[in-house]
C-alpha cells in the first residue's frame, strides 16, 4: 500500500469530465493524479520522479495516444501505458500492445477493471517475469500456432476464419484454447504474452 499511496498515475483524455471523474476515483483509491488534455501538454510537463502509470485514452484532439506510446518510447521512457477508448479497435489496440502497453480498457470504465490492471501495472517488471515463466512451460498445436498468429497481426476471427477455410466457431474455440493455456483473461494479455512464442 506504501507503495500505491507514491505512485502518480497520469491521466491523458481530452474530455474534462472524464479527468474529473477519474481523478476522484484514483485520488479515492490512494493514488496521486495529474491529469492534462492532451499529449502536448504532458509531454512538456515538468517530470515527476515519483513512480508511475500513464492512462491514455486511443482518441485525443491532436496527436492521439498511440502517438504518445511512440514519443515515450523514442524518449526510452519505462513507464507503464495502459490506454482507454470508446471504441473496440482490434487493430490499433494490437499496436498498442506490441509496443509495450500494459493493457487497453473500455470505456465506459469498470472500476474494479481499472484498478487491478493500474495495480499491474505498476508491478509491470513482476508480471514480465511470470509472463516468461509461463512462455516456458506453454505448448500449442499448429492449429493454435496459426490462430494466435493472426491475432496477434490484429485480424479479427472471422478474417482468421476466412484465410484459413475455416468457420468463424472453430477459431472462436481454438482462441478460447489460446486463451486458457497462455491463461491470458484479455486480448492484451493474449498479445502480449502470445506474440514472443512466434519469435522462434
Amino acid at each position: 500500500m506504501s507503495e500505491q499511496a507514491e505512485a502518480v498515475i497520469y491521466v491523458v483524455d481530452d474530455d474534462a469530465s472524464m479527468r474529473a471523474a477519474l481523478t476522484r476515483l484514483l485520488v479515492a483509491s490512494g493514488y496521486a493524479v495529474r491529469c492534462y488534455a492532451s499529449a502536448g501538454d504532458f509531454l512538456v510537463a515538468e517530470p515527476d520522479s515519483r513512480p508511475g502509470c500513464l492512462l491514455v485514452d486511443l482518441e485525443l484532439g491532436g496527436p492521439g495516444g498511440l502517438e504518445l506510446q511512440q514519443a515515450l518510447i523514442r524518449q526510452r521512457s519505462t513507464m507503464p501505458v495502459v490506454f482507454m477508448s470508446a471504441y473496440h479497435d482490434v487493430p490499433r489496440t494490437v499496436m498498442a500492445i506490441k509496443a509495450g502497453a500494459i493493457d487497453f480498457l473500455l470505456k465506459p470504465l469498470d472500476r474494479q477493471a481499472l484498478l487491478a490492471t493500474l495495480e499491474s501495472a505498476l508491478a509491470a517488471r513482476a508480471t514480465s517475469v511470470v509472463d516468461r515463466q509461463l512462455r516456458d512451460t506453454v505448448s500449442l498445436s499448429e492449429r493454435e500456432q496459426v490462430v494466435l498468429r493472426g491475432i496477434v497481426a490484429g485480424r479479427l476471427n472471422k478474417q482468421i476464419a476466412a484465410d484459413l477455410g475455416l468457420s468463424e466457431r472453430t477459431i472462436k474455440s481454438c482462441r478460447a484454447e489460446v486463451m486458457r493455456k497462455l491463461d491470458a483473461r484479455s486480448l492484451a494479455e493474449l498479445v502480449r504474452r502470445g506474440e514472443p512464442l512466434l519469435r522462434h
